[in-house]
């Protein structure tokens, strides 16, 4: 949720961008709501954050797989950072053959099936009229209705705040249960869909969860990374010469 290059967060994320430069990474996944704002292509955007973008084509350009998800407050992402930058942009969630494991990544914001008011602002902006908006109204313009949409998705998503952290939880591991059991045509069948994961990783919901489930007869661990209003910090896969992976969590410190 950056809002300008001045605040301390955006001044986190870009000396971590710059700490990977020099690091032997092959993919770095951004989880969606990195900018509290952020439509289409327009420059407006573009230079409000622009060490943050020069950094992430540094990073495309050393060959880092670098994915963005799509949040509810950065929307319509292809034709900038896609198309001129080289990330690799998603809509929707994705799995990923991660050394041995598959990964299901996605933004986060289907967790919770009964927010109907935030789940029909979720279709309502990525209708074709909304697009179209979004693409040939003037930049200042986009920029007003798009911060007034914003408020009104923060206004949808606060309400999860005062819903006790237990009952977020449980939907995470309802809707990661449903997902996997969705992943294939039949439960004989899952393991050999292309849908079909290990991991799932999520956002939006502001919980930082990390557990481990029985569904469907299989483990399946399930993280959400939580918010950098808490605390600023990345999760980190390594996969280890032996193929094992290691998890860890990075704190980011001033």
């Amino acid at each position: 949720h950056l809002k300008t290059m001045e605040e301390r967060n955006s001044q986190k994320l870009l000396r971590f961008l710059v700490f990977l430069a020099s690091e032997n990474i092959t993919h770095l996944f951004l989880v969606g709501d990195i900018f509290d704002l952020w439509i289409g292509h327009h420059s407006y955007f573009v230079e409000r954050f622009r060490p943050i973008v020069d950094q992430l084509e540094i990073l495309v350009k050393k060959g880092v797989h670098v994915h963005f998800f799509e949040g509810n407050h950065d929307l319509y992402l292809k034709h900038f950072w896609h198309d001129k930058i080289g990330v690799q942009v998603h809509a929707d969630a994705e799995v990923f053959q991660l050394g041995r494991l598959r990964v299901r990544i996605e933004h986060g914001d289907l967790i919770n099936p009964n927010d109907r008011g935030y789940l029909f602002l979720r279709w309502f902006l990525r209708t074709s009229v909304m697009k179209c908006v979004a693409y040939h109204l003037p930049e200042r313009m986009v920029a007003w209705v798009g911060d007034r949409a914003s408020r009104v998705s923060r206004r949808y998503t606060s309400t999860q705040k005062f819903v006790h952290d237990q009952e977020i939880i449980k939907m995470i591991h309802a809707h990661t249960a449903q997902v996997f059991l969705n992943a294939g045509d039949s439960a004989n069948n899952q393991m050999h869909s292309p849908k079909s994961f290990d991991v799932l990783i999520s956002g939006h919901v502001h919980v930082r969860h990390d557990q481990q489930l029985e569904v469907g007869g299989r483990k399946i661990r399930t993280i959400n990374l939580g918010s950098w209003f808490d605390e600023q910090k990345v999760l980190k896969l390594t996969v280890e010469q032996t193929g094992d992976p290691r998890w860890d969590w990075l704190d980011l410190h001033d």
